[in-house]
């Protein structure tokens, strides 16, 4: 599951770590409270190389009528993404890397819901599985009314994020980029899998961020 993330690093960055050309729309960072529906970092990669993108997060499928038209699909579950008519195509043929710095989970009290920050041990980015795919309204014929949109996959957690969560994004590892974008030929499959249990540590941090309309940096300090 990841429902909020958060993304400090720099467009250029971004671009240099990925080997990305970025693009001229890429959204403001940083941004401590990156919610659904709003535009994020994608890398894809083509004929041209790699390309460093915004997308909206929310996979909209081709029949959708409008953007509202069935569930929002921020995410799918790695262990059915070949099946789903939603995603089998762009499971096949449109994957991409979403990129954060960390994303947040929650924990439940009898009393509260208590936020989460969860990044690399390593400090590095997060690299995390994704599809994509192109939409556009009901009748509209001009590439420019289409819309790209994105969906992370997810997957079991591990031991350790299972105290918290039981489902967790796909963290890719360097070395797995190139074959998830699909530039080392087929065989992506076994990449949808939890990260090793020392991939990732956590820290509490203020319930501020319970609110989708929070900001700053403080969000992600420990509380």
């Amino acid at each position: 599951m990841c429902g909020r993330f958060a993304i400090t690093l720099p467009n250029d960055a971004m671009a240099q770590l990925f080997d990305a050309a970025p693009a001229n729309d890429l959204p403001d960072v940083p941004n401590f409270n990156v919610c659904p529906t709003t535009q994020v970092h994608v890398v894809t990669s083509g004929e041209t190389g790699r390309a460093l993108g915004a997308m909206r997060w929310g996979f909209l499928p081709h029949w959708y009528k409008t953007p509202t038209d069935g569930p929002l699909l921020i995410n799918a579950r790695g262990e059915t993404i070949a099946e789903k008519p939603a995603f089998r195509a762009a499971c096949r043929e449109r994957r991409c890397i979403l990129v954060a710095s960390g994303f947040y989970e929650w924990t439940r009290t009898k009393e509260a819901r208590l936020p989460w920050y969860i990044t690399r041990s390593d400090g590095a980015p997060l690299a995390f599985a994704a599809v994509w795919q192109s939409w556009k309204p009901k009748g509209a014929d001009d590439a420019a009314d289409q819309t790209r949109t994105c969906a992370i996959v997810t997957t079991a957690a591990n031991e350790p994020m299972s105290e918290i969560h039981h489902r967790m994004p796909v963290v890719l590892e360097p070395k797995d980029w190139a074959l998830w974008l699909g530039e080392e030929g087929k065989g992506a499959a076994p990449l949808m899998r939890a990260a090793a249990d020392d991939a990732l540590r956590w820290h509490r941090v203020d319930p501020a961020v319970n609110s989708n309309r929070a900001s700053g940096p403080a969000l992600i300090e420990p509380l």
